[in-house]
């Protein structure tokens, strides 16, 4: 019996596209496919290679007009913001600009008498398992430095972004990136799981929920299959006595709200030293009580339906348990009668939390933030660390050795100064704890989708 995938669109509840899920016999085929033409496609020259990466992300970003919209229906981001490829063509390009020296051998020695030297060498077929949120900009994360690296590449996307990897290899292939170095494939779950307990892959890249890293690692245990795991977030932002508050307020609502609070690196709770909190708190109002909660579609909307309505349920919950215990919601609802009770959901602000509930502990991944007092940088530095995740910290000040100083301390995988939710390039995307385990981008991410090889020859007797 064929299963049939379909994502239903959180605009309206209807459903937006539906595919049927390759049986296993066909999945095999499509890897064992990707596997023969890998070396073929690491035999090409390094810059042919980034050549055609770089003209099929040209090729994406042509679909722009079709692809935003699209987008929109598959997880309802609204229309205004254009869609990720701008981010994209940032990742994709730094990648290629530092492929050659992040993919050069490290020669130890090159004398009459001996050749010593580490290669990189591909891992051979790379799986990507790419999430809904940001489809296009994570997945390009992997893509992009694998097929660089000389790896062909099988992608799955979520379901709620069906079209996603369909579109991405289309538009590959039309680069001129042959159909089994680059295939997406639509599986079920146990089809997946089946894939990664036969060793189908050479390195597998999975972005989602800490209970989707576990099912990865346990269907891949035994393999010893390189496996990158980017899985949940409860990113802190930390504003200190000196910060420009103006400034802070304006990028951390946007971190907290941005995407309906749905990024990875957003901001999901905030620390302000006590003798900038009602100021900060003031200001943060001011500036989320002035979104657009709406269709995605009306170029008024700042805040499009959430992308699913379980998601929004489970914000709600963690909202009101945390007003039963005595937190104080200060986002009018009046300002918000789109709320409808399913996917679109208000923005929300609370005051008077505690670490005892979920709203501070758990994954929100959704518009509601909560903000606390604190007395000085070790309290900060305490509650911050006071979270089974580890991916960013938003610090801001006007000191950058405070920052680095603070920085050092806080067990995380980016720390930032001035700054929320954004992903450099040239600097390696990891975390800690819970939130998994790998690197991407940066000469890091190559050297994680490539694998030492050492060379030690002897030129004469000696």
């Amino acid at each position: 019996m064929t299963t049939t995938l379909k994502c239903i669109s959180p605009v309206d509840g209807s459903v937006f596209a539906e595919r049927p899920v390759a049986d296993p016999a066909a999945a095999r085929r499509a890897v064992a496919a990707a596997r023969a033409a890998q070396p073929a496609w690491a035999a090409r020259p390094l810059a042919e290679r980034i050549a055609l990466v770089e003209t099929g992300v040209a090729a994406l970003v042509a679909m722009k007009d079709e692809a935003v919209p699209e987008l929109a229906h598959m997880m309802g981001r609204p229309t205004r913001y254009g869609g990720e490829f701008g981010g994209v063509v940032e990742r994709a390009s730094y990648m290629g600009s530092i492929a050659s020296d992040a993919l050069a051998p490290l020669v130890i020695e090159d004398t009459d008498r001996f050749e010593r030297r580490i290669a990189r060498e591909p891992h051979g077929v790379v799986f990507v398992i790419a999430p809904w949120n940001y489809p296009y900009l994570t997945a390009i994360n992997t893509v992009a430095p694998a097929l660089i690296a000389g790896n062909t590449v099988v992608l799955k996307h979520a379901t709620q972004t069906l079209l996603a990897g369909e579109r991405m290899a289309r538009a590959f292939h039309a680069a001129g990136v042959p159909g089994d170095v680059f295939l997406n494939i639509f599986l079920d779950h146990a089809t997946t799981e089946a894939l990664l307990a036969e060793r189908a892959f050479d390195f597998v890249n999975f972005t989602g929920s800490v209970n989707g890293g576990k099912a990865i690692e346990r269907a891949a245990a035994g393999t010893f299959t390189p496996l990158g795991l980017e899985l949940g977030g409860k990113d802190p932002g930390y504003v200190m006595e000196d910060a420009d508050i103006d400034w802070a307020a304006d990028v951390l609502m946007d971190g907290a709200m941005f995407n309906s609070g749905q990024c990875c690196c957003g901001i999901e709770r905030i620390y302000v030293h006590r003798s900038r909190f009602d100021e900060f708190v003031a200001k943060s109002v001011e500036i989320v009580s002035k979104l657009k909660l709406g269709n995605p579609f009306d170029a008024a909307t700042t805040l499009g339906p959430m992308a699913n309505a379980r998601f929004a349920s489970e914000v709600r919950a963690q909202t009101a348990e945390a007003v039963a215990m005595g937190a104080k919601p200060l986002i009018d609802p009046a300002l918000f009668p789109e709320d409808d009770g399913g996917t679109y959901l208000m923005p929300q602000i609370l005051t008077g939390v505690t670490h005892q509930m979920r709203v501070m502990r758990d994954e929100s991944f959704g518009p509601v933030v909560g903000i606390m007092a604190v007395a000085d940088d070790e309290e900060a530095i305490s509650l911050m660390n006071d979270s089974p995740y580890g991916l960013t910290a938003s610090l801001w000040t006007a000191d950058p050795e405070r920052a680095a100083r603070v920085g050092r301390r806080i067990e995380t995988g980016t720390v930032f100064m001035n700054r929320a939710d954004y992903l450099d390039p040239a600097l390696c995307w990891t975390g800690c704890k819970d939130t998994g385990r790998g690197g991407a981008l940066s000469v890091i991410g190559f050297h994680n989708l490539t694998r030492p090889k050492s060379y030690h020859l002897r030129k004469a007797k000696t």
